[in-house]
């Protein structure tokens, strides 16, 4: 006989070692916004992963901790990916959880110093509080309650912490894309929404290059030998920002405009840059489809005009599956007496890359903060105990969901 399915640990059982492990959490998030970890700071993105290292190993969790070597650009931090496993197996119901965060910041070094951690209230400020320092820690809290509460009934927990989320993961995609691979599930770690919101949506972006080639000439003396480029990009800036609208969900901008050298000379060559961003996969092929068939239009004679896709992220997508996940996390909040929304966003993050991967995939898993990337940045600290509690449990329940 099999042993009978025990009742998943909810989040009023978790309560009480998420109260009791705010302290340590406070410490370590204190600990962790004093370190610089700019996306171009390796070094210091290198000494959060060694503190989260050091918490990791003591979960009982394994470590693979690479070096990226991006293509081009300057060099950023490790990426960390840990492993712990569980009791359960796949036939047994066992499912893979994938918790994804990042180490890295918008700030240049010196800023830890000049707003260092600081309490008012239970209101925490400093660099990275919210983003993401304080979601990684609450990821981390939330499994070690989780194991602490004795639960193992899931396959496989991983956690991933990413150098360089902030500019786009150029360097860690490709371990991110690996990984998210091997998962049955994925919550991200960044903070909820100011008013609590979880997020169900992020818009996927796709970046182009057009360059318009046209005709030099003396513009005194023959104009009519060139063929002005300037012109054709002209064009082509209001055919191209007229395409919004034409798709729900879809966004065009023209954010970059460079044309010519000196004024009396005939425009030889211009270039744009252009962003789509979109909710679907679809709406980027759509408006993609789109900005090619624009600039394969001569609007002006003798001008040609080339696309180049310099960036590709896919949307994470208001999905079945996802709304699934989020029922399992309302849920597991409804057990505290704590209700929230689900949200959409335009901006992009890890979970763009994850969700990319066919993974099912909710954000906003850490506690509730805001005012990421400037000065204001907070972390409600709480909200911590619930915000972790609920976590746990969602990890409990997904872990095991057949």
């Amino acid at each position: 006989m099999s042993a009978p399915a025990r009742s998943a640990v909810t989040a009023a059982e978790l309560l009480p070692l998420a109260e009791a492990a705010l302290p340590r959490y406070l410490a370590d998030l204190a600990e962790l916004v004093a370190v610089d970890s700019g996306s171009y700071s390796p070094h210091g993105v290198n000494r959060v992963a060694d503190l989260l290292v050091t918490r990791l190993h003591g979960l009982g969790f394994t470590i693979e901790r690479t070096r990226p070597d991006p293509e081009q650009g300057p060099p950023v931090g490790d990426v960390l990916v840990a492993r712990r496993a569980g009791g359960l197996t796949a036939a047994a119901g066992g499912r893979r959880i994938l918790l994804a965060g990042h180490m890295d910041t918008v700030f240049e070094d010196g800023t830890a110093a000049e707003r260092p951690f600081s309490m008012v209230g239970a209101i925490a400020h400093g660099p990275g509080v919210s983003d993401d320092k304080g979601g990684l820690l609450a990821g981390l809290t939330a499994v070690d309650i989780l194991l602490s509460a004795g639960w193992e009934d899931f396959g496989e927990i991983l956690l991933l912490a990413t150098p360089d989320e902030e500019i786009g993961s150029p360097a860690s995609r490709p371990v991110t894309e690996r990984v998210a691979a091997e998962a049955d599930y994925a919550l991200a770690l960044e903070c909820a929404r100011e008013n609590g919101d979880l997020v169900i949506e992020r818009k996927g972006v796709a970046d182009f290059q057009l360059t318009v080639t046209g005709r030099a000439a003396h513009a005194g003396i023959e104009p009519e030998r060139g063929a002005n480029a300037a012109l054709a990009a002209a064009h082509h800036v209001v055919a191209l920002q007229d395409l919004n609208g034409c798709w729900d969900g879809v966004t065009v901008n023209v954010g970059v405009v460079r044309a010519g050298t000196r004024a009396n000379i005939v425009c030889p060559e211009a270039e744009l840059r252009v962003e789509v961003r979109a909710t679907t996969t679809e709406g980027l092929h759509l408006a993609a489809d789109a900005v090619r068939a624009l600039a394969a239009r001569e609007v002006v004679a003798g001008t040609t005009t080339t696309v180049t896709r310099v960036d590709l992220c896919p949307p994470m997508e208001d999905t079945a599956a996802a709304r699934a996940m989020y029922a399992v996390a309302r849920g597991a909040a409804a057990d505290l007496g704590v209700a929230f929304g689900a949200a959409a966003t335009g901006g992009v993050g890890d979970a763009n890359l994850i969700a990319g991967m066919g993974v099912p995939t909710l954000d906003g898993l850490g506690p509730v903060g805001g005012a990421d990337h400037t000065p204001q940045e907070w972390l409600d600290t709480s909200s911590v105990p619930a915000r972790v509690a609920i976590l746990a449990a969602t990890v409990a329940e997904l872990g095991r969901r057949l």
